[in-house]
């Protein structure tokens, strides 16, 4: 798992690429938890080819800090593959997910 920074409308963009899943679970963790620390967060999943259970779990550990601290947090790009885990799981009502970078920056 490759995790690159940018900002759009004023919130950190954690561009991922690769896979989230066990192997990749904790760095990925770590680097969304301190990230948060900052403020809101986009996860930017068009990378992301596969999410396994353990990169659920991740997501929803940061979208629950985000929480608990008043930042907001959301998912944008998601791959078909993705995309059926996040509906299958009820992610999709957990954590808002968006098309573009823009639309969660604005949300």
């Amino acid at each position: 798992m490759e995790i690159t920074e940018t900002t759009e409308g004023g919130k950190t963009v954690a561009v991922l690429d690769g896979r989230l899943d066990t192997a990749t679970a904790a760095v990925t963790e770590a680097k969304l938890l301190g990230l948060l620390e900052k403020g809101g967060v986009i996860a930017d999943l068009a990378n992301v080819r596969y999410v396994s259970s353990a990169g659920l779990r991740v997501l929803l550990k940061a979208a629950k800090q985000a929480k608990t601290a008043g930042a907001s947090f959301s998912v944008v790009g998601l791959q078909a593959p993705v995309r059926e885990v996040f509906e299958i799981s009820g992610f999709d009502k957990i954590i808002p997910a968006f098309a573009t970078r823009a639309e969660a920056a604005a949300a």
